[in-house]
């Protein structure tokens, strides 16, 4: 960084945020379900293995679209929300807010929403959140704030209304929102939703 640049304009690596638990779930749906499919494919007989790949085609986008792939980019130019069926890119100009209440969700300034599947709201992380720092208030005394670590989805969406507060006036943060839709997941779920139909139809 020269010594004209400031903290603001200097370059921000993309962070990524996920969901561990989501993933972890997703990983674990996805090996069980190719095991349950490939055993029936090599094992099955007649049309079995018809219906595995049918089955497997179907499913594992549809695992991988809302586990594995929801992840949220930023840096300090916009932020990318991958969700599981689209990705929508923002230039911090456009945001107007970004909220964690029920969903965690962000919105434009021309009145539209969308919401942040990889940062799913955990009320039992809040909750013990609020209890960390009832007993860190009582141990210090309210002189000195005390440091208690947020909900995962609170505390990102702190860092991205930061980023937005701070970002949203530079010009390479303006520019227009842009959806791009995830055919590479809809196009095999599609395939075997079809396939499959075709069997069941076929008796």
């Amino acid at each position: 960084m020269t010594s004209s640049q400031s903290p603001v304009e200097s370059s921000y690596a993309d962070r990524v945020f996920r969901s561990p638990a989501g993933m972890a779930g997703g990983v674990l749906l996805l090996g069980l379900t190719l095991w349950l499919g490939g055993d029936a494919v090599v094992r099955g007989d007649g049309r079995t293995p018809w219906f595995a790949v049918a089955a497997v085609l179907l499913i594992v986008p549809v695992v991988v679209a809302f586990t594995v792939r929801p992840a949220v980019f930023v840096n300090n130019d916009r932020v990318r929300v991958r969700n599981p069926l689209r990705t929508i890119t923002l230039p911090w100009a456009t945001v107007d807010d970004i909220q964690a209440r029920y969903s965690s969700e962000i919105h434009t300034k021309d009145g539209a929403k969308y919401q942040i599947w990889a940062l799913p709201v955990s009320l039992r992380q809040r909750k013990r959140a609020s209890r960390q720092l009832m007993k860190a208030e009582r141990a210090v005394g309210s002189d000195r704030e005390p440091e208690v670590k947020m909900a995962q989805a609170d505390e990102a969406i702190r860092e991205m209304r930061m980023l937005a507060e701070l970002n949203a006036p530079r010009p390479q943060a303006k520019g227009e929102v842009r959806i791009r839709w995830a055919y590479e997941v809809i196009a095999p779920a599609v395939a075997g939703a079809v396939l499959l139909a075709v069997l069941l139809a076929a008796g």
